[in-house]
């Protein structure tokens, strides 16, 4: 079965390569979320992996987990051996996936029956107001679209993914960072940091009139301004939660066997 290739993977390893430190905030505001949902599970770790697009980065990010990962840059084939961890972590980079349901069956077969596996990748509201305004000012100064901001899941549809990769127990949810920035040129200059600039197979392959992105920022001024007279941008962290299955695990109820009435629950008259 063939995927669409909608991302650029040579174009985006070189916006990675440009990326900095200090562009990479998100990514230390991921691990101290990675660090707290680990505290909460009720199971000791001894192999874990963490795969990221930054390993160097991640090396320093890891030292107060619960355990200390193995630490495995990402690719379309990643390294990994069958069976080897009962922890696999995968951070900010299913998004740009041309095959994200092959990336998490690699995951899945990684870990051991029962094991644990952690995704945090940007959700379907991220960049809602930049990629209004660029939107609106295209169709506005050439009569038309291209592709600039990656598509990006919903919630309710990730963790559909997480079944279709063979997880057990999958639970999805996100959670919304509002960054403020002066103006929209800081928040692309930003994005460039982040190595989260446009690296989609169709987009554009000459340069954006200068026009378009003069309107966009009226635009974005215009729409989404904050009341301290900053810019509003919108992060979506969405977290997707799965267990290799293993018999265990909690199972279903069979249709038909409840021994309890929900209207006898509710107080109220079945209809």
């Amino acid at each position: 079965m063939t995927h669409p290739i909608l991302t650029d993977l040579t174009a985006l390893a070189r916006h990675r390569a440009r990326a900095t430190t200090d562009g990479l905030f998100l990514h230390a505001l991921v691990a101290e979320d990675l660090q707290d949902r680990l505290s909460i599970v009720n199971k000791a770790f001894t192999d874990a992996v963490l795969v990221t697009p930054f390993p160097r980065h991640w090396a320093a990010l890891v030292h107060d987990f619960p355990v200390l990962p193995r630490i495995v840059e990402t690719a379309d084939t990643l390294d990994l051996v069958p069976g080897s961890a009962d922890l696999v972590i995968h951070v900010l980079d299913l998004h740009w996936r041309n095959d994200p349901v092959g990336q998490l069956i690699q995951c899945r077969r990684a870990l051991r029956a029962d094991g644990l596996f952690l995704c945090v990748l940007f959700g379907g509201n991220t960049l809602t107001e930049l990629r209004t305004s660029l939107a609106a000012a295209e169709a506005e100064i050439t009569g038309g679209l291209s592709p600039r901001v990656a598509p990006m899941g919903e919630v309710r549809d990730l963790g559909a993914l997480l079944q279709r990769a063979g997880f057990a127990l999958p639970v999805a949810d996100s959670d919304t960072l509002n960054v403020t920035f002066a103006t929209p040129q800081k928040l692309l200059h930003d994005l460039r940091a982040m190595g989260e600039t446009n690296a989609l197979t169709k987009r554009l392959k000459y340069p954006t009139r200068r026009a378009v992105f003069h309107r966009a920022a009226e635009l974005y001024k215009e729409h989404f301004g904050a009341s301290s007279g900053r810019l509003r941008a919108t992060f979506e962290l969405a977290c997707l939660t799965g267990w290799a299955p293993d018999e265990s695990q909690p199972k279903p109820l069979r249709p038909g066997s409840a021994q309890a009435r929900l209207a006898d629950a509710l107080n109220t008259a079945e209809t």
